[in-house]
């Protein structure tokens, strides 16, 4: 019998295809996975580049390691318009073919509050911009960031660092990182960091930028390399001041240079961080129309990162668009790249805010510029909460008559996550400036915002000052309310000691609260800690309290409804929940509580799986994701598919479970 040699082998290149070995073939059906994102988040550079050869060869020579699999880490630091974001701006331009998981960007200036950086929350925007999920526990963020960038070569930009123990906390498994910091960080060498020192442009660098810019008929050398020497080598004052020439053909360098040198002391160029630019931006300050002055104005009073078109005309600012414009010409002004965000956000670079705040200090309007930021604020936030739920209890009269509505309830939801920032901001300005019946409102009508969003770090910080404020209000039921809101904050952190210890707070002020509706909000956070303490009986018995001080509020008995049918699945007691659902659904109809109809049937859908009905409970949850979706409410229609995989695997059904596998990596994304 003749032998034959049989070798598993395969000629030419598989490259991103499948190779099937097999007796027999019949019906093959191959499906390609969903390409992962490749994200774009750093800007390209603004204009001509010069004289950092030095810092770019460094960063090709790092590249070089990173792309035979290792990690790379570059830190920068130098005065704050030295040319550091610029500089990465240039290379990641150049480079972009390196990196082909892409290239991620993250200013900590704009995570950070009272000294500490919220660093779960930034990565969860890496996670999501990397095709992942971020995990509901803040912990696990990090390892899952590491898990993420194990197999992908990526590039990271981590602006306006100010500790070592920032980066390291932010660090991939594999890539480049990018790091640009005012402070000197030495201590990153110890994790193998390359750390270099940008310094300000030579006089011939200068004076060749501007040249680029004016053109060969402008100035003489010795005027560009005095005004490079006044404006101390920073590209930023430089920008401002090429940008005044570049407006005004008739305007002689020598002029500039002149009156930079009558200004009282020269040129004040930052030497520290406390400094501003001095004489260079007050040039370019006194040069501004009136309007760009407002805006100017707005931008050193105003707490919050970002400034608007809209936040400027509620203030008082003529021609907004205008003074943003003209503000955005003299590098003023950059605006925030969101593809997220319909409306337009700008943000001052931090020397120019630290200016501007120096020329607002001794305005005798700053005061009442400051309360018009906080009314602006607080008003769009009332109008805000309201498009999300009308029927929610509140404890604020209506505000916001006056300024522009949403469309949407998920309009607004979507408006308040992209100023969460300048919403920290304003809560700790108001608190600080003593405007205490502003800063409890204020955290009021965030809490769909922290509560849809789970902004733990803001939540339980703004809600802080917010029972301090309500405490000088002389509002015992604000209080209650404030202590109650960072009471959830701590149970869904599963902090439950503290979110016990703000409840006991609380029920001291129930004797002076009159509203029993208020009342009610602790029965319901407590029963919420007894299903979590495994005492669904107990749980009950609360609910039932708290549904007995909403009777009379349709919103506030459908609320309650809803908790009370949890813990009776949870109590073993599933035919009652779906009694008491079925009468919190009809009413939700009849009043229009779109928020609680699309909440209802993820309870229903619980209530059925604990019968045994699968079937029933796959199309309640499903019904649940498709409201949720609708309303950009990631949250729970994270929890519904969630639930939908469950059932799933019960039901061996693999289509569902693929369905909800793929939507809950678009949501993480």
């Amino acid at each position: 019998m003749e032998r034959h040699e049989v070798a598993n082998t395969v000629s030419g290149a598989t490259v991103g295809g499948h190779v099937v070995q097999a007796r027999d073939i019949g019906s093959v059906h191959f499906h390609d996975r969903e390409p992962l994102p490749r994200p774009h988040q750093i800007r390209p550079p603004h204009g001509p580049f010069v004289n950092r050869e030095p810092e770019l060869a460094a960063l090709t020579e790092v590249l070089g390691r990173v792309e035979e699999g290792g990690l790379g880490v570059v830190v920068f630091t130098g005065l704050g318009g030295v040319g550091k974001t610029e500089l990465i701006a240039k290379f990641t331009e150049d480079h972009r073919e390196h990196f082909p998981g892409g290239d991620l960007y993250a200013d900590l200036e704009a995570y950070r509050h009272q000294g500490g950086v919220d660093l779960p929350e930034l990565l969860a925007g890496f996670l999501r911009a990397l095709g992942a999920e971020p995990p509901a526990v803040e912990a696990e963020r990090f390892t899952a960031f590491r898990t993420a960038t194990a197999e992908r070569r990526c590039l990271f930009f981590l602006d306006n660092v100010e500790h070592a123990a920032e980066v390291r906390a932010l660090l991939p498994s594999s890539g480049l990182v990018v790091v640009a910091s005012r402070r000197r960080l030495p201590a990153l060498r110890t994790d193998g960091a390359e750390v270099r020192r940008l310094g300000p442009l030579s006089a011939a660098a200068g004076a060749e930028l501007v040249r680029g810019w004016v053109g060969s008929g402008r100035g003489t050398d010795g005027e560009l390399a005095e005004l490079v020497e006044l404006c101390g080598g920073l590209p930023l004052a430089l920008n401002a001041v090429g940008s005044q020439l570049l407006d005004r053909d008739s305007l002689p360098v020598g002029r500039v240079v002149a009156e930079l040198h009558d200004r009282e002391g020269g040129l004040a160029v930052l030497e520290d961080e406390e400094n501003d630019l001095g004489a260079t931006y007050d040039l370019v300050y006194e040069r501004l129309s009136a309007e760009g002055r407002a805006l100017y104005h707005l931008i050193g009073v105003h707490p919050g990162p970002f400034v608007s078109a809209e936040l400027a005309r509620a203030v008082g600012v003529e021609r907004a668009e205008r003074a943003i414009k003209e503000l955005r010409g003299v590098h003023l002004l950059d605006e925030v790249v969101d593809d997220d965000d319909r409306e337009n956000r700008f943000r001052a670079h931090d020397v120019v805010r630290l200016h501007a705040y120096g020329r607002t200090r001794e305005l005798s309007d700053r005061g009442g510029l400051l309360a018009g930021v906080v009314a602006y604020y607080r008003g769009r936030a009332s109008v805000a909460d309201r498009a999300m739920a009308r029927k929610r209890l509140r404890l604020q009269d209506r505000s916001g008559d006056g300024l522009p509505g949403f469309p949407s309830g998920t309009a607004a939801l979507e408006w308040l996550y992209a100023e969460r920032a300048n919403f920290r901001a304003v809560v700790e300005e108001a608190a600080a400036q003593g405007w205490h019946g502003e800063v409890w409102r204020l955290c009021e009508s965030l809490w769909l915002l922290y509560h849809g969003r789970k902004l733990y770090q803001d939540w339980i910080a703004t809600h802080r000052l917010g029972i301090e404020s309500a405490q000088w209000d002389n509002r015992p039921d604000a209080v209650v309310r404030m202590r109650n809101q960072l009471a959830r904050a701590h149970h869904e952190r599963k902090e439950y000691r503290l979110a016990a210890e703000q409840l006991a707070l609380a029920t001291e002020q129930v004797p002076l609260v009159t509203d029993r509706q208020v009342v009610g909000v602790l029965y319901e956070t407590d029963g919420l800690l007894c299903l979590a303490d495994g005492r669904p009986g107990d749980a009950v018995e609360r609910f039932t309290l708290a549904l007995a001080e909403n009777r009379g509020d349709d919103h506030g008995e459908i609320v309650q409804s809803y908790n009370l049918a949890q813990a009776l699945i949870a109590d073993g007691r599933a035919e009652e929940a779906l009694t008491v659902l079925t009468g919190a659904t009809g009413r939700a109809v009849a009043t229009g509580d779109d928020d609680m109809l699309m909440k209802l049937p993820l309870v229903r859908a619980r209530a059925h799986r604990a019968l045994g009905q699968l079937d029933l409970a796959v199309a309640h949850a499903e019904d649940c994701a498709r409201q949720a979706e609708r309303r950009s409410q990631y949250a729970k229609e994270a929890q519904a598919h969630t639930l939908l995989l469950t059932l799933a695997e019960e039901l061996d059904d693999a289509g569902l479970a693929e369905r909800s596998r793929e939507r809950l990596r678009q949501l993480s994304g």
